[in-house]
């Protein structure tokens, strides 16, 4: 009886530490972290250089989005190859503002998603990750389409291990922030191809965005 007593007092106190805590990160709010604007991402790096003016959404599209930060560009190498990258930022998740997966929007707008798969992108200066991969098709036109989420020190291509570091994170470190990362590539010969240059894309872009999406 006596250890059945100490049980049940032992969770109450857990339940009120842990309401007092709930409580606390209510009235404290979500921490706020440093970060640059998107807009300041490097226009050249790895010998890839910005092509044109960053691309801007209509007002009905943003209000869809909904991210506190975007960028979307279009990038070049020495041999012409083309690569374009979309990051959009969350600086909060707690308001029900958060990214919208590619397999929701691009069928909308009339692609197709074929040859899925989960890959791995290995930069130099930082661990591997997953990214999720497809080849989208409109018409005559076909890209490799890379995605993952990242922010809080992770990247991961997987949406629900995604959400569930974001409510890990949410009660360790007071933060929801993260964002969406894609990058197009053009298929003009093979799919290996275009996948050889978008993960070569990948794996040079995100470690520079440490600065714009924190860890």
């Amino acid at each position: 009886m006596r250890s059945k007593g100490t049980k049940f007092w032992a969770l109450v106190v857990a339940l009120a530490a842990a309401g007092a805590v709930i409580n606390f990160w209510e009235v404290a709010g979500e921490a706020r972290v440093a970060r640059r604007p998107l807009a300041e991402f490097p226009a050249e790096f790895a010998g890839w250089a910005k092509r044109g003016a960053d691309a801007r959404f209509d007002a009905a599209t943003e209000a869809i989005l909904r991210a506190d930060d975007y960028v979307s560009r279009d990038y070049t190498d020495a041999s012409g190859r083309l690569a374009s990258l979309y990051v959009g930022y969350y600086g909060t998740q707690r308001t029900g503002a958060t990214y919208h997966s590619p397999l929701n929007c691009l069928p909308g707008s009339g692609w197709t998603l074929d040859e899925p798969a989960t890959v791995e992108i290995k930069p130099a200066a930082r661990p591997a990750f997953e990214a999720n991969r497809y080849v989208i098709r409109n018409g005559s036109q076909s890209m490799l389409l890379l995605y993952w989420y990242q922010g809080r020190g992770r990247a991961t291509a997987s949406e629900y291990w995604d959400k569930v570091y974001t409510v890990v994170d949410s009660i360790r470190l007071r933060r929801s922030d993260a964002a969406m990362v894609r990058v197009l590539v053009p298929v003009t010969g093979s799919d290996e191809e275009a996948f050889e240059t978008a993960a070569r894309f990948a794996a040079e872009a995100a470690p520079l965005l440490s600065p714009y999406v924190p860890d």
